[in-house]
């Protein structure tokens, strides 16, 4: 048994020492120190031997073992860090290379502007109003004298989500928020998203308008068209013409909308402007007297006008965007030209 115990402590140590990584040294572990190795076996064998001889193989085993698990101690301290150091380097990171060069972000044109139509009219000493999208029918149609089953309805193509709850398809219930909660003098911008039921390319099922409303005593409708001409030359140039056509809404008597002098061929005529020289940019209006009175305002002693846009279509007009779903895409061949 002595000879036997001396050849398993040499294979044992041999394979141990020999071990290139944990796996093969946790392998070797159980090879000779587990519990069907030939170590194992020799301690099941010490009951054949007589009396004498069983104390003397005993502790030959015992140091046998314990020579075989310091080796599995010192050979794993040394893997362990090995391997923790072959880790190192790969991850080692060489702070001398040039970096992966991250683009600079840009401001969506839609926000861009957004901005800009806010500034103009922040400038000529408008405040900023916002209101919730989900919307109740009464603000968005009740208040802005568009009683139930009244035609004008149609225009808006309405997204309802129950009975008298909505997605508001134009910012213009937050004058009536506003308006409700507020005495004169009043002058507001309301920019958001709105929501209508209507897809091509001209039309989105979700866009961007900015509502304008200036209440006080003896305001007059010259004060609605300089207000509006000089927003538009500062939008898109001074030099350009503003025209004011009779038109209808609901909550606003007399409308009209307004148009801009073509881009395109300065109003000579031209594909863009279906030869009339002319591009419709917003709706406008004096404000209704019913709209006041829903409000608890006296339209006896004051008067407003009001007014509201669509930013896409200002963005698509002064770019040259020939469709409005290019917004929503998100095609960076689009967005980073602007």
């Amino acid at each position: 048994m002595e000879g036997k115990l001396i050849q398993i402590e040499k294979e044992a140590l041999l394979a141990v020492n020999n071990s290139a990584n944990l796996q093969a040294l946790d392998d070797a572990r159980v090879k000779y120190l587990g519990k069907k190795s030939a170590l194992m076996e020799s301690i099941k064998s010490l009951g054949e031997l007589s009396p004498e001889e069983k104390p003397k193989m005993g502790a030959l085993i015992n140091l046998t073992k314990e020579k075989i698990e310091q080796a599995y101690r010192d050979r794993k301290v040394i893997l362990i860090s090995s391997e923790q150091q072959i880790k190192i380097e790969a991850e080692k990171i060489d702070i001398t290379l040039p970096g992966k060069g991250i683009k600079r972000g840009r401001l969506h044109l839609i926000t861009r502007v957004m901005e800009e139509v806010k500034g103009i009219f922040l400038r000529m000493g408008f405040e900023i109003a916002e209101g919730p999208e989900v919307e109740l029918e009464h603000y968005n149609f009740d208040g802005l004298n568009i009683p139930p089953h009244h035609p004008s309805r149609d225009m808006w193509s309405t997204l309802f989500i129950k009975d008298d709850v909505l997605l508001r398809t134009h910012t213009s219930p937050v004058q009536i928020r506003v308006m409700e909660k507020r005495k004169p003098p009043l002058a507001i911008i309301a920019p958001g998203r709105v929501y209508r039921r209507d897809s091509d390319a001209t039309h989105s099922p979700v866009f961007h308008q900015l509502e304008g409303f200036l209440v006080n005593t003896h305001v007059t409708f010259g004060d609605l068209k300089g207000t509006l001409t000089e927003f538009l030359r500062q939008t898109f140039g001074k030099e350009r013409k503003v025209r004011f056509r009779p038109s209808f809404f609901p909550f606003t008597e007399p409308s009209a909308e307004v148009d801009v002098e073509c881009m395109l061929c300065s109003g000579k005529g031209c594909r863009l402007c279906k030869d009339t020289g002319w591009l419709e940019i917003l709706g406008s209006g004096m404000i209704d007297p019913n709209v006041f009175k829903a409000v608890g305002y006296d339209p006896e002693k004051y008067t407003g006008f009001a007014f509201g846009m669509g930013i896409e279509r200002i963005a698509m007009l002064k770019y040259g965007i020939d469709d409005i779903r290019l917004f929503f895409e998100n095609d960076l061949r689009f967005l980073e030209q602007f």
